[in-house]
């Protein structure tokens, strides 16, 4: 912990993190004029402003903050909890590799390069978190501003925010937490109490990290990989030919066949879930189906190994094998997880000098009803087939995604994701679709994240919202307490199970 008013560093118990209100004394508010401003945690954050409102989110939050967290969707690599090495310094940990916090300090003006994010050569870690310090009004009122500020007290014990003053000495009292057991990654799983974390994986993965994990008796975790196929059905990537010969090798399948192609992937699909898969997801531009007869896919398939195929022979093969994914998910039984919308690698520029996850993917309108007609016509109806839609498009939860949930049993609405995984944009997300759909036709929260110290803020913020849009409806007569707390219970650990088969 860092004294509030000299910026020294003093032991945790000495000074409280966590506020009882929030309202600065004279003294804080003078501290704050230094330079120094401290970071406290309102226990009543992200609750209703009306007292009696807001006792009744408290006692809803107060039914689930403990509960274990599930996370069927998240980017984490499972050799961290593999080899369970220490964290090697704060900005490796909380900076470099999350592109939340690179991006908008790259829009108030710090090149990537300076901060070592994505192909850039490393640069010295305490230098990159004296950026973030000297930057930290950017995160003001920000999704990520809050899950740092979590981050910060919850873990380390800081009470004051990152500033000039006080970057050095934030980052020696982090460090010297990285170098304690309590903070390797195994203990800091547990200590979060994760029940389920399924990571992101290349259709080819041998999953071998998840098979270590699986049968080493010193890990009680249950990590999960997903089948992500996102290059192998897309002829436009770049790797798509490469990804094709690879299938068709592993699978003893001539590389240009199309049959031998799906039964490659059909293949790789048992494979994962030999290794514990429940769900294969899905980052397409645009939700796109169409079913084509097996001499039409044929015929793409090999322009698209030729290099010969237009953008628009492309999109409609792409279609296609969203659409075979559908059908391999109605056979295999698992979940179907669509994550569309998202324009990737919209600054060329920063493509070429730092590669991809590097912050420049950008949310575009996207239309489900009429893309997903065909494939809905085909599957909708089936009971055991589970289909999740994700958005970035907020229009897109009342006008399609809780109408289309709120008639077909396999689809589901995913909760907000990316940009809109904010507190604002949640309680919007809930008003949306609750009217339509209820509340037993969503996902569960996911945190779709690569930085795994902030999974735990995500999941807390979540529930707290929920308590708060809970709570305005029991204040409101529109739900009794009973029936709101068992809801609360079932958007934390219920759905997220049942949706996802776990």
């Amino acid at each position: 912990m860092i004294d509030s008013s000299t910026g020294a560093q003093k032991l945790p118990e000495e000074s409280p993190h966590v506020r009882s209100g929030n309202r600065l004394s004279d003294e804080e508010r003078e501290i704050a004029r230094g330079g120094v401003t401290p970071l406290t945690l309102d226990p009543d954050r992200l609750f209703p402003g009306e007292p009696a409102t807001r006792e009744i989110a408290r006692d809803l939050y107060a039914s689930v903050s403990e509960l274990p967290i599930i996370s069927p969707h998240s980017h984490v690599d499972p050799s961290l909890l593999l080899d369970n090495a220490p964290f090697s310094d704060p900005a490796d940990l909380l900076i470099v590799h999350d592109h939340y916090v690179t991006r908008l300090l790259h829009a108030g003006g710090v090149d990537l390069d300076a901060l070592g994010a994505g192909k850039s050569a490393p640069t010295d870690p305490r230098r990159v978190w004296q950026t973030l310090a000297e930057n930290w009004h950017l995160f003001a009122g920000t999704a990520t501003g809050y899950w740092l500020s979590h981050q910060l007290a919850s873990l380390f014990a800081i009470d004051v925010e990152p500033s000039t003053v006080t970057a050095d000495r934030l980052y020696d009292a982090i460090s010297s937490q990285l170098d304690t057991a309590g903070f390797l990654p195994r203990a800091l799983f547990d200590r979060f109490q994760i029940d389920v974390l399924a990571t992101t994986d290349d259709p080819m993965d041998d999953l071998s990290a998840h098979a270590a994990l699986a049968a080493d008796p010193s890990f009680r975790g249950r990590i999960i990989p997903t089948f992500r196929p996102d290059a192998y059905l897309d002829p436009a990537d770049p790797t798509f030919v490469e990804g094709a010969h690879r299938l068709a090798a592993w699978a003893g399948e001539a590389a240009g066949d199309y049959a031998g192609y799906l039964r490659a992937l059909e293949g790789r699909r048992r494979y994962f879930i030999e290794h514990g898969a429940v769900s294969a997801d899905h980052g397409v531009v645009e939700p796109f189906t169409i079913e084509l007869d097996d001499a039409a896919a044929s015929a793409l398939y090999q322009r698209a190994l030729a290099g010969k195929l237009t953008a628009e022979e492309s999109r409609v093969f792409r279609g296609h094998m969203l659409f075979q994914m559908a059908r391999m998910s109605v056979a295999d039984g698992l979940v179907m997880t669509v994550h569309p919308g998202v324009h990737r690698n919209h600054s060329t520029a920063t493509y070429e000098r730092f590669g991809a996850d590097t912050g420049h993917d950008i949310p575009i309108a996207t239309g489900y009803t009429r893309n997903l007609h065909p494939l809905l016509e085909k599957y909708g109806l089936e009971r055991d087939f589970h289909l999740v839609l994700f958005s970035v498009d907020e229009t897109a939860y009342s006008r399609e995604i809780a109408p289309l949930a709120g008639f077909y049993p396999s689809v589901y609405i995913g909760a907000p994701w990316w940009f809109l995984d904010a507190p604002d944009s949640i309680l919007r997300f809930r008003a949306a679709v609750t009217e339509t759909a209820g509340f037993y036709r969503g996902s569960g929260f996911i945190d779709d994240t690569r930085a795994f110290l902030s999974i735990p803020a995500r999941h807390d913020m979540a529930r707290r919202l929920d308590a708060a849009f809970l709570a305005r409806l029991v204040r409101e007569g529109r739900l009794s307490p009973a029936r709101a707390e068992t809801i609360i219970v079932d958007l934390v650990d219920v759905l997220p199970r049942k949706v996802f088969k776990l």
